[in-house]
């Protein structure tokens, strides 16, 4: 146990001393803070409203158009003009109403094709406006006008009133599991094969045994990977506090299936899941001789990883289904769907505990045979094949 604790204090020192480390570290954490200043700075170079020219001859909509976010120019230009206005850029683009018959109809006059004209909602404004002027013109009592322009109200039902949660902050759990789980445990394959590359194994397998320094290497990365995600997070908690609007936080982000017992079990599943990869990883790196060979040997696990984080996003979109049920207790996913379903209420006791002791089962086997594996290949400096892997570990 002591040896396992050296070797951890060790890695983890190695791995906060790395410039790489540093430098990702602070541009993860800057991309936090300018991302959640982004509305701010949005709004603070955001140029003043659009102006547009609407040409209204037939006097359609009798002067009533208003909207805060265009200034409007209502003259009797004609196309030309309108044309010539826009190249010397006194107005964004140009509309032209005309009225026949029961057809109104709408020109555009923009810069380009590729121009932004019109929006969909001032579309929709106008059409509504003129309805609002033509029910007027009926001298219609306002209960009558209100049957024409009814107000729909939508409320929703659902069969199974246990499952809840707001799908924005559930997407952000699932990703920022990911990539604390994927981050954190390829960090494991590349300490191991850089300190195969110069040598200091040697002298680390003559001073511990093989399973010390397995578990002391994961355990390393693991805790400095579980302080980085901790200052991510609290870096994204007060940025979204100082820069986001509380009202449209409150909006975005329904926090009240959000629990501390959650973040616990959340806590935990990390902790199985890192293990549970971290330990393929290093299998991995201990197959390989030099540092740019790494990346190759590690295809299978980031194959591995992808398919455990992609069976357990897409089953959070229908809980209920058995596909979800499946991806709950498979030690591939479960990391990243089991907290997700817990939150939306949809995973029961049994359920749990039976998801952690098949995540504990694999830890178990995987760190048997990555410790034998590690044992015959850490000091070999060739290629290994998949057949030499199956020698190594039946070596005793």
């Amino acid at each position: 146990m002591r040896d396992t604790v050296t070797v951890m204090k060790f890695t983890a020192k190695d791995m906060v001393k790395r410039k790489s480390f540093i430098i990702s570290t602070i541009i993860i954490l800057a991309m936090i803070v300018i991302g959640f200043n982004i509305p701010r700075i949005i709004k603070s170079v955001k140029k003043d409203a659009d102006k547009i020219m609407i040409v209204d001859k037939d006097n359609i909509f009798e002067g009533k158009i208003q909207n805060d976010d265009i200034e409007i120019i209502t003259e009797n230009n004609t196309l030309e003009e309108i044309k010539e206005k826009i190249k010397n850029g006194d107005i964004e683009y140009g509309i032209i109403i005309n009225k026949e018959e029961n057809n109104i109809n709408l020109t555009y006059v923009l810069e380009n094709k590729i121009s932004n004209g019109p929006s969909e909602e001032f579309e929709s404004y106008l059409t509504t406006l003129y309805k609002d002027i033509q029910i007027e013109k009926l001298n219609i009592d306002k209960a009558e006008k209100q049957k024409l322009t009814p107000q729909f109200n939508y409320q929703l039902e659902v069969v199974d009133e246990n499952i809840k949660g707001n799908p924005l902050v559930m997407m952000m759990i699932s990703i920022v599991l990911f990539y604390a789980v994927y981050f954190c445990a390829f960090q494991v394959s590349n300490s191991i094969t850089t300190e195969k590359t110069s040598k200091i194994i040697e002298t680390l397998v003559t001073s511990t045994s093989p399973t010390n320094i397995i578990i002391g290497k994961t355990l390393g990365v693991g805790l400095v990977g579980l302080c980085q995600l901790a200052l991510i997070i609290i870096t994204a908690y007060i940025s979204a506090k100082s820069f986001i609007d509380p009202r449209m936080l409150e909006m975005a982000l329904d926090t009240s299936t959000l629990t501390p017992m959650l973040g616990i079990i959340t806590l935990l599943y990390f902790l199985l899941g890192y293990l549970t990869f971290g330990l393929m990883y290093a299998l991995t790196g201990s197959t390989v001789s030099k540092p740019e060979d790494t990346q190759s040997a590690n295809q299978p696990v980031v194959f591995i990883t992808i398919i455990g984080f992609y069976l357990a996003y897409f089953t959070m979109i229908n809980p209920s289904s058995n596909l979800n049920h499946i991806a709950a207790l498979l030690p591939i996913s479960s990391p990243f769907c089991m907290p997700l379903r817990i939150m939306m209420g949809a995973s029961s006791t049994n359920e749990i505990l039976l998801s952690i002791g098949i995540l504990i089962i694999t830890i178990i086997v995987i760190a048997k045979v990555a410790i034998n594996i590690y044992r015959s290949a850490i000091l070999n400096y060739g290629k290994t094949g998949i057949k030499d892997l199956i020698k190594m570990y039946k070596q005793r």
